[in-house]
């Protein structure tokens, strides 16, 4: 057994005994790839961030999807994104071909520990959690529209929208958009 092996089973080893000790509300699986692990973490907004952990030969990468790519406002939506990632620890969001949003993580194979993993994880869902509304707000105010109205004149239950209804019903006098935050005004304001 080489030192890289080593390191790559105690990296396997401190991921296992995470989970091991994970709250009973976290789920984990075998991912398909030798040394990946996939672990579901359930949040508040997001209401599930899967993650994929890999044990690779110098680090363990955690990659998370986050949301889609946007319907409208890309530049505001991505600017938001890169003006988060100035204040991430220790991960950062990116985007595939299509525009759509990953939580990324990595950490050097000698410095994965029971605690390390968790840190990373808890960093992954805190992120993931805080910012899905926002990016709703900024990528999806549109469909959430036309789904409120929609929900509306069925008299359908309007629950899973209500973090937006300010967003969402009209006032008097003003659209449902008309004094919004940009993302550019939420991210100053944090």
């Amino acid at each position: 057994m080489t030192a890289a092996d080593d390191a790559r089973g105690a990296a396997e080893a401190a991921v296992r005994a995470w989970t091991a000790n994970a709250p009973a509300e976290v789920e984990m699986e075998p991912g398909a790839r030798p040394g990946e692990f996939v672990v579901v973490l359930p949040g508040e907004r997001k209401l599930r961030t899967t993650v994929s952990l890999l044990v690779g030969d110098r680090a363990l990468s955690a990659s998370a999807f986050v949301i889609r790519h946007p319907d409208e406002n890309d530049g505001e939506f991505y600017r938001w994104l890169l003006a988060r990632n100035a204040r991430l620890p220790g991960v950062a969001f990116a985007v595939d071909g299509l525009g759509d949003v990953y939580l990324v993580g990595r950490l050097p194979l000698d410095a994965v520990s029971e605690d390390a993993v968790d840190e990373l994880l808890g960093a992954i869902l805190a992120t993931s959690d805080s910012s899905f509304n926002d990016l709703l707000a900024i990528g999806f105010l549109t469909s959430m529209q036309k789904e409120w109205a929609w929900r509306i004149d069925r008299g359908e239950s309007t629950r899973n929208l209500e973090a937006f209804r300010h967003l969402l019903e009209p006032t008097e006098g003003l659209e449902p958009t008309e004094g919004r935050p940009t993302g550019s005004e939420d991210a100053e304001r944090r």
